[in-house]
């Protein structure tokens, strides 16, 4: 097999031009920023559970050992818990503590719900730009007969087919299921720090702790 042959920049453009055009007027320009951001932090490891669970064991210390009354929030750098810290510290309420997590737990999963969902949508696009492209090319054969031309027409028919099912099922697709993938694999690490963040912190706030765990929310 010639791999030179299987190269053909028009048809390329035609596939995914089309796909990214149509998926950008489907979802929206926001939409599709949003999805690749989130392919972009794929490769990256954005929560680091065995870090913020050192932070916020000093933070649970101070609280336990000062009250909730003379502890200062520090500063993790995870907005999620910095603003959560700051909620039960100056609410002295667990329920304050975890309702704060809460909303940024589903503003999470909407983001990667909504990117997931950008990135399917372009795996049904780029199939049906690839017969697009079939339908264009087979239209160019010569007026004067299927003999001149016939080849080159047809090679890039081939072509047009074949980008969209590996734009559709080698790209777009299992880009979708790595976003939720990771998405689920950070808040099932997430359920599981916050599980022992909450009952470390129980005997200092008002509010008891539910039966209820993190974990069993994100899922």
């Amino acid at each position: 097999m010639d791999a030179a042959s299987l190269i053909d920049p028009v048809s390329a453009a035609v596939v995914g031009g089309g796909t990214l055009l149509a998926t950008v007027l489907r979802a929206g320009p926001r939409a599709c920023g949003g999805a690749m951001a989130a392919v972009a932090r794929l490769p990256h490891r954005g929560f680091d559970a065995a870090a913020l669970r050192s932070d916020l064991a000093r933070q649970v210390q101070d609280i336990r050992t000062d009250g909730l009354l003379r502890a200062d929030p520090n500063r993790t750098g995870d907005a999620a818990i910095d603003e959560a810290a700051r909620a039960l510290i100056e609410t002295r309420s667990l329920a304050a503590f975890r309702a704060s997590l809460d909303r940024h737990r589903q503003h999470r999963r909407h983001r990667a719900e909504t990117a997931a969902g950008t990135l399917a949508m372009a795996a049904e696009a780029a199939p049906a730009f690839g017969l697009a492209g079939t339908l264009l090319a087979l239209s160019q054969l010569p007026d004067g007969g299927l003999q001149a031309g016939f080849g080159g027409a047809v090679a890039a028919a081939v072509l047009t087919t074949l980008y969209g099912l590996l734009l559709a099922h080698l790209l777009f697709a299992p880009l979708a299921q790595a976003v939720t993938r990771a998405c689920e694999r950070e808040e099932a690490e997430r359920g599981e720090l916050l599980d022992w963040a909450a009952s470390q912190l129980e005997a200092a706030c008002a509010v008891p702790v539910p039966d209820r765990r993190w974990r069993r929310q994100a899922a």
